[in-house]
């Protein structure tokens, strides 16, 4: 607190600084990564929200609650029933079947027989081991072992799943596997998960918000885009430079306004008046909900003021590539050097929310994406 580094506590008093005055707050329902290199403070970070390390100062907020000042009794009792954790070395008991190590945590709550057996097997099932129940881990591959841990946390229905580098075990193909296993489940389930990582590859594609950690300390929290775009200082910057912008930015994140006219209530004359005050040759026409009826283009637009005809709709272009604000770079790269339209970007109620031009895509994949349209 006085300003000391973590080398001088070293130095002077022999004890390790794991985690220096972290400060954050993690969403319901979202995907947390903490993330760091070794020793940086991230494992620490995350066994101190269930106590299995003391923190020395400070509070856990848990639905209003304190966690540092719950009882053993009322600790045991959020472990059991709130926060389940899966770890790097799968901890699975070797003499046991795969069913009754997703059980194992229920028995150990005294559940009964039947209602944990029941609760085990839909937890295999979600992760995708149904008729594996009678296999012993070592039949297992690293990925299948995984599962099963994942399926003991997810057996008794806690509402937080803390996970400790659970697939930082596994190959390449393992793991991407489990990383889609997890967003599968995490669409149905809704669950809070807190998850560490070494990997930002790994953080960028499941990651609701990252938090990256240096020396104990808190560097930086954001979106994956926000990390990508803003780094907060040097050591952030080094940490992304490796990383493919394609696979992490979103449509929303180099989208531009788009020039529209209502088909509703504008006509031609006012199309081609917008046109020349924007330096445009084309542009969006919506209706009264801010729906996409099309593109039309301006000498289509003179062609009907010249015919003394106000109907847009006849010269209305409905072919114009969509895409979801949603959609990666990655996905719509293609299309984007092909199309000699923009590609108008679209919410989940067809509404249009913007345009994404050529040049706009070149300048997000060379690190200049996210403000050439604030």
């Amino acid at each position: 607190m006085a300003g000391a580094s973590k080398a001088d506590i070293l130095k002077e008093t022999g004890a390790t600084v794991g985690v220096d005055r972290a400060n954050f707050t993690v969403d319901e329902g979202e995907i947390f990564v903490i993330m760091g290199l070794s020793g940086s403070g991230k494992s620490t970070t995350i066994r101190m929200l269930n106590r299995l390390i003391e923190p020395t100062n400070g509070q856990v907020i848990l639905d209003g609650q304190d966690v540092m000042a719950m009882s053993k009794d009322e600790l045991r009792e959020i472990r059991r029933h709130k926060m389940s954790m899966v770890f790097q070395n799968f901890a699975l008991l070797p003499n046991r079947t795969v069913l009754e190590n997703a059980e194992y945590g229920l028995e150990i709550q005294g559940v009964d027989k039947a209602t944990r057996e029941k609760q085990a097997n839909d937890a295999l099932e979600m992760v995708g081991l149904t008729g594996y129940n009678d296999q012993y881990p070592t039949q297992l591959s690293g990925g299948m072992q995984q599962r099963v841990g994942l399926a003991r946390a997810l057996a008794n229905d806690p509402e937080i799943l803390l996970m400790d580098e659970a697939f930082s075990a596994l190959d390449p193909l393992n793991r991407k596997e489990m990383q889609n296993e997890l967003l599968d489940l995490q669409e149905n389930m809704q669950k809070t998960i807190i998850f560490i990582s070494h990997d930002l590859n790994e953080a960028l594609r499941i990651g609701d918000h990252i938090m990256i950690m240096r020396d104990g300390e808190i560097v930086q929290i954001g979106s994956p885009e926000e990390i990508l775009t803003h780094p907060a200082n040097d050591y952030v910057e080094r940490f992304i430079e490796d990383v493919d912008r394609s696979k992490v930015l979103t449509a929303s994140r180099v989208m531009i306004r788009p020039v529209t006219v209502n088909i509703d209530k504008d006509g031609p004359r006012i199309t081609l008046r917008r046109m020349r005050e924007n330096e445009i040759s084309s542009l969006y026409v919506i209706d009264n909900q801010h729906h996409m009826v099309g593109l039309v283009d301006a000498r289509d637009v003179i062609q009907l003021i010249k015919d003394n005809n106000r109907d847009l709709s006849s010269i209305i272009n409905h072919d114009v590539p969509t895409v979801e604000m949603d959609t990666p770079l990655k996905s719509m790269m293609d299309e984007a050097s092909h199309s000699p339209l923009p590609i108008a970007v679209l919410d989940d109620r067809n509404r249009l929310q913007g345009i994404i031009i050529r040049g706009a895509v070149l300048d997000a994949l060379n690190g200049n994406g996210g403000d050439s349209h604030d």
